[in-house]
């Protein structure tokens, strides 16, 4: 069954966009589902939310990070120093996955597909099944009204929603940060909205781009 799922993601990746990224994202894919023993593959069109009520206007549809640029960029951050990772439109748990096994002693994740939460879930009980000692939580959350807590000082985004709710994102780390002040990493992978972060004082700290459309950037802001 695995083998049909890898086939129908690498026709839809070929189709979408070529066969050279095809090849290069299958290829860490099956690497990264075995190094981490987890399941997140595939791509989701959201129809199966919205067929339950839920209001997709201004999210993406499901697609996870490639394990070999989330990999890069979380050794640019030195997550093992971290107080709490944070995922924004977590999916499927991919990101907190790696996150846990590179270090990352708290993780947590918000999502507002309740059948992403679990699977999160089930990814990361697999990853604590690896003897990695690591704190989750998993919010079935809309990220427009989500509060940020207190401690999360590394937060990653794969470009999961427009710049409607992207501003609000920015609004709800603003105020979390101007009631807790801290040094706050941003992780955002395919940032389609890194406009609204440089409005906002941020700057771009770091970049990584491969086959030109894998692409991830941290932005920090000055104190």
């Amino acid at each position: 069954m695995k083998f049909f799922s890898y086939l129908r993601y690498f026709f839809f990746l070929a189709t979408n966009w070529n066969v050279r990224i095809a090849i290069h994202i299958l290829r860490n894919e099956i690497r990264g589902e075995k190094k981490y023993g987890i399941i997140s593959s595939g791509t989701n069109n959201l129809k199966s939310l919205e067929a339950k009520g839920i209001d997709t206007d201004h999210s993406t549809f499901y697609m996870p990070a490639s394990y070999d640029i989330l990999e890069v960029v979380f050794a640019k951050c030195n997550l093992p120093a971290s107080k709490h990772f944070l995922d924004i439109g977590c999916g499927k748990g991919r990101a907190l996955c790696v996150a846990a096994y590179m270090g990352a002693k708290k993780v947590s994740g918000v999502d507002f597909s309740k059948d992403f939460c679990e699977a999160a879930k089930w990814n990361l009980q697999k990853i604590k099944e690896k003897n990695i000692d690591v704190q989750y939580q998993v919010f079935h959350n809309d990220a427009f009204y989500f509060e940020i807590p207190a401690d999360a000082d590394v937060i990653f985004l794969f470009n999961p929603f427009d710049d409607v709710i992207m501003s609000a994102v920015i609004e709800n780390i603003e105020m979390s940060i101007e009631q807790n002040p801290r040094d706050i990493s941003i992780i955002y992978a395919n940032p389609m909205e890194k406009h609204l972060f440089l409005e906002a004082g941020y700057l771009q700290t770091f970049h990584i781009q491969k086959l030109h459309y894998l692409e991830a950037i941290i932005l920090k802001k000055p104190a």
